[in-house]
This record gives C-alpha cells, sequence and structure tokens, in this order.
C-alpha cells in the first residue's frame, strides 16, 4: 500500500513519529561539539510548513482542466503538502532547502497515475503545454535526482508512481518476479517471503524507496554480495516514454546487439518512466549467519575482503568500516557513561591481541542453503585469521542488522544544532582503494577545515567498503562539519567540490549507486568522456525529444544560478 505522505517528515527523514537514536542524548552533543573543536551547538530548527509561503501554482485553466480529464481529476493534486514533500529529495542540499523553508523548487502540482497508458497521455500533454516532468516515488535521492523546478518550463509535475503499486506475479520455475514499479521494497519483499520467496535488494532506504526507483538509480543493496546490483537482477520491463511504451523482454541472456536493459539501469528517469519490471529472485534462505570480527587497520582488512571475493567465498554482505568510523559509533553508544570493568577487560584483551586503540569492525554475513553458509562461514574465517582479523561474535553484527535502516534519523537532529551531515561514494580497483581512500579523506577534511564559521574548528570523516568484486570495491564516506550558518550553499558546494574533484583526479568513479542527479553533473564527462556524453544526448534526444523528463538530471548541463540564497 502506498505510505501516507502526512506520516513522513517532508523537509527530513522518515516517520514523524520515529524516534532518532541520538535524541535525548545531551552526552553526545557534548562528545560532538569536544570532537569538532567548537565551543557550542547552535540551536538552528527547520522551519514549519504554515511558516512558510509557497508560489501558487501555475498549472491552471485549460491545460489543467485537459490534464485532469485525461489523468483523472483526483490524481491531479497541488496542496501545499504535496508540492513541498515532492519539492526535492533527500540529499544534504535539499535539506538545507526545505529546512530553510525555500519552496521554489516544488512543483506546480503532483500527478499519481495508475497504468503506463496514464503515463504516455501526461507525457504527450507535458510536450504539448511545455511543462517538466519529474518522476517520484519514494523520494529518497541524495545527489539532487529530485529537484522540482525547471527553468524554461511553463510548469513543472512531480509524477508520483506509489499508486502503481501491484505485485502482478511470480514464475517459481525461472525465479522472476513481476510488479509494478511504484510497489515500495517493503510490500515487494512482503509479497515475496509470502510465497517462500525472496528479492534481497535491502538499501538504507529500504522502507522508503521503490522498485522501479531501484533500478532508476542503479542502485546496490546491503547484500548486494550475495543478491547483486540493479542491474544484475532486472530482467525486463516496461518504460513509458510519449512515444509510446517500450517493452524490454525478460531474457536470460541474448545477443542481439547490445543490452539496452542497460540503458534503463540508472535512467534516472530522464529517458523514460519505468512503470513495471520483472526482476530475478531467490528462494528464502534456509539459513543465514552474521559476524563481526576486528583488524588492526584498514588496509588488512581489505586485502581479506578481496582475498575472499577473489577466492568465491559466497558471502552476502562484508562491511568494512575504517578506524575513525569504528570509533565513532562506539564513542557515540557509550557518550557519557563511565568505563567499567567489562570496557577496561576489553581494551587489555585488544592490545593483547595487537588491534591497538582503534581497530576495524568487519560485520561479515552469510544467507542461502544451511551447507553452503556452513562453508562460507569456515571459508571467510580462514582467510580472515590468516590475515590477522579477530572474531568480535555476532552481537555487534546482531545490533548492525536489527538496525541497519535507522542511521539516517540522526541526522534531523543534528541538522537542529548546526552540524551539516553528508555522505558521497566511489568504487576503484583494489590496487587503488588506499590512495582513494587517503586523497578522499585528505581533501574532505582540507575544505571543513576552511569552511568552518568558527577558527580551530574541524570536520569528521569516516569510511567504510561496503560492496565488493573480484576486481575492486566501493569507498563510502560519511562527514560532519559545523556549518556555516552565513553561507551554507557556499560551504556545501567548496566540500563537495574538493571531495569529487579528488575522486576524478585518483581513478574513481564519481558515484558507484547514489546516481548522478543534479549534484555529480559536472563531473560526469571526466568519466564518460565527451564522445559517451553525446551519445547519451542521443539516446535522450530519441526517448524524450521534447526535453521535458526530468531536466537537469544525468545528462543536463546543471545550471548553478539558482543555488544563490535558501533564505
Amino acid at each position: 500500500m502506498p505510505i501516507n505522505r502526512e506520516d513522513t517528515r517532508w523537509n527530513g527523514w522518515g516517520w514523524v513519529k520515529a524516534h532518532s537514536p541520538v535524541e535525548g542524548r545531551d552526552a553526545v552533543w557534548r562528545w560532538i561539539s569536544e570532537a569538532l573543536q567548537v565551543p557550542e551547538l547552535p540551536h538552528t530548527p527547520a522551519k514549519a510548513l504554515d511558516e512558510v509561503r509557497l508560489a501558487d501554482s501555475r498549472l491552471v485553466g485549460a491545460a489543467r482542466d485537459e490534464l485532469a480529464d485525461g489523468i483523472g481529476g483526483a490524481n491531479v493534486r497541488d496542496s501545499a503538502y504535496e508540492r513541498a514533500a515532492h519539492a526535492r529529495g533527500k540529499s544534504y542540499l535539499d535539506l538545507l532547502y526545505l529546512r530553510a523553508g525555500n519552496l521554489s523548487d516544488a512543483p506546480d502540482a503532483v500527478v499519481y497515475p495508475h497504468s503506463s497508458d496514464d503515463v504516455v497521455r501526461l507525457l504527450r500533454w507535458a510536450e504539448q503545454h511545455r511543462v517538466a516532468v519529474v518522476p517520484f516515488a519514494g523520494g529518497s535521492s541524495v545527489v539532487g535526482g529530485l529537484t522540482g523546478s525547471a527553468p524554461g518550463f511553463a510548469a513543472s509535475i512531480a509524477l508520483d508512481l506509489t499508486e502503481m503499486n501491484r505485485f502482478i506475479g511470480l514464475d517459481e520455475v525461472s525465479l522472476l518476479a513481476t510488479a509494478e514499479a511504484g510497489i515500495y521494497g517493503v510490500d515487494f519483499e512482503a509479497a515475496l517471503a509470502a510465497k517462500g520467496f525472496k528479492h534481497g535488494h535491502h538499501p538504507q532506504s529500504f522502507e522508503f524507496s521503490t522498485l522501479g526507483g531501484w533500478i532508476a538509480a542503479r542502485g546496490a543493496g546491503q547484500q548486494s554480495n550475495r543478491y547483486g546490483r540493479a542491474e544484475d537482477w532486472f530482467a525486463g520491463g516496461e518504460v513509458a516514454t510519449s512515444k509510446g511504451v517500450w517493452s524490454l523482454p525478460a531474457l536470460p541472456a541474448s545477443a542481439a546487439g547490445p543490452d539496452l536493459r542497460a540503458l534503463v539501469a540508472g535512467s534516472e528517469g530522464a529517458l523514460g518512466v519505468i512503470t513495471s519490471a520483472t526482476v530475478r529472485v531467490h528462494r528464502v534462505p534456509e539459513a543465514s549467519d552474521y559476524r563481526a570480527f576486528l583488524f588492526a587497520d584498514f588496509a588488512s582488512g581489505a586485502n581479506a575482503l578481496r582475498r575472499m571475493i577473489q577466492a568465491d567465498v559466497p558471502v552476502a554482505t562484508m562491511r568494512l568500516s575504517d578506524p575513525d568510523e569504528t570509533f565513532f559509533y562506539q564513542a557515540l553508544a557509550k557518550a557519557g557513561q563511565v568505563p567499567g570493568f567489562k570496557d577496561r577487560l576489553q581494551a587489555q584483551y585488544l592490545k593483547t591481541m595487537g588491534m591497538g586503540e582503534r581497530p576495524c569492525a568487519l560485520i561479515l554475513g552469510f544467507e542461502g542453503e544451511r551447507e553452503l553458509v556452513s562453508y562460507g562461514s569456515k571459508a571467510a574465517q580462514r582467510i580472515l585469521r590468516s590475515c590477522g582479523g579477530i572474531s568480535a561474535g555476532r552481537g555487534p553484527a546482531k545490533r548492525w542488522y536489527q538496525g541497519r535502516f535507522h542511521g539516517p534519523y540522526s541526522r534531523d537532529p543534528m541538522m537542529d544544532r548546526g552540524l551539516g551531515v553528508d555522505t558521497l561514494e566511489t568504487a576503484t580497483t583494489w590496487s587503488n582503494v588506499e590512495r582513494l581512500c587517503t586523497d578522499v579523506r585528505g581533501a574532505l577534511l582540507g575544505a571543513m577545515q576552511a569552511s568552518a564559521p568558527v577558527k580551530g574548528a574541524r570536520g569528521l570523516v569516516f569510511a567504510h567498503i561496503s560492496h565488493s568484486y573480484v576486481d575492486g570495491a566501493s569507498l563510502y564516506f560519511t562527514y560532519i562539519f559545523p556549518r556555516n550558518l552565513n553561507d551554507e550553499l557556499g560551504q556545501w558546494r567548496a566540500i563537495k567540490t574538493a571531495a569529487s574533484d579528488a575522486i576524478v583526479r585518483a581513478g574513481g568513479t564519481i558515484s558507484h549507486h547514489h546516481g548522478v542527479g543534479e549534484d555529480h553533473l559536472a563531473w560526469l564527462e571526466a568519466e564518460k568522456g565527451a564522445q559517451g556524453i553525446a551519445i547519451l544526448r542521443a539516446i535522450k534526444r530519441e526517448l524524450d525529444p521534447a526535453g521535458v523528463l526530468n531536466p537537469g538530471k544525468l545528462v543536463s548541463t546543471m545550471d548553478l544560478s539558482r543555488e544563490t540564497d535558501i533564505k
């Protein structure tokens, strides 16, 4: 069933009534203030919707009447909440705008289609009336992929697919499931589980993201080693364009020219609207085994991951945190507590085992047939021991698994206290992981210090490997910094630019699984080449000749002139 958006935060993350893991813990804020070397954390609450003035909708008169006649009047909505909730995604930059009450990017209306034919009719209407269409489902983009404004267009609409949420069918023999693109991840997984099957794509946004969104962003879930990335499990489906419905048959393999499904995975709503998808699924695993391990340093842990993946050990999850990330989350959990006997005993044990004061934590998980899980766990532990890893038991892994979707709830309370919290991710070859990690970390720390509002203040940077391949791995960075309240956009731009430039120089991809959106456009050509960008633009012209689909994302030139003021 569709989520009632009024139960979620229009200018933050998740459920309105959800409890943040850091709220009400004064010791946490004192610890963070000291770590950032700022004297105090200011009070910076978000504006309520009733404090915000929303511009009048430009979608009026005959054009609106025609749209309502074609889609159904009840499916065209322009209340203040609908427009505000569809103005932007959930990136740090998005939240700067939304929390400040700047809804200049809000769409003029939100449209809820119920079929592929509805979407085709809407796109033809949009071409005729020069209206931008921003495909929107879960709304969890963190790269500026959902900005609702569209300079140069008569109006803009958010195309919300969450009422196209039917579970269509399951081929139990071929292990293929089909559903409409607007089905939420939790609902899709529940429908499969009722039949004894599992999809397994569980990104951190799992509770609030959709099947179509996962494909459009070319996403990767937390168990991607077992269940694959979007391009691995996307078997076929339907994509609506103004020229009609483009059907992609669900074939196991084909040599009939290039695989056009690869154009859909990662298309970000700029080439067409995914309306249904057939995906590869699995039987519910007989067993699962998640454990934690520690390494004395990040290089040793990364070497263990590389050796496991190259030895074909059948893992589901390998998540290796660097020393700073491991320390930060432990310190956060214990902020304000006096170390007890157990803590001192643990510290002495780690010292005896050569782990030092800041070891690296690894979460390692297996899912599948019982014998395969047992084999994988034993094979992995042999490699881990040979690389200097020691067991930390199942407890930490269990806590991670149970709380793996809760992390984003910490961001809103931090932003309420003048803190900036952002993430970025990349990927590179194993031989280049150390260089890339060092360079990006240095760029982030330098840019955060240079843009700090208080002399001597600093930022914090944490990194982990979350997805691994035979030839390389992803690196995921989280960074926290005191906001410069006099120039929040300039500060973000300086930090983002420094880190992105460092990624390109060090030979990483500008995005491993978050996508391009607006935020990464400036660095896309460095990776794709001028000819590659020209090819993308040619495909865009063929599938979206009027350029109404998600303008300014993926294949267009980003207009920075709009980022001048959020007040």
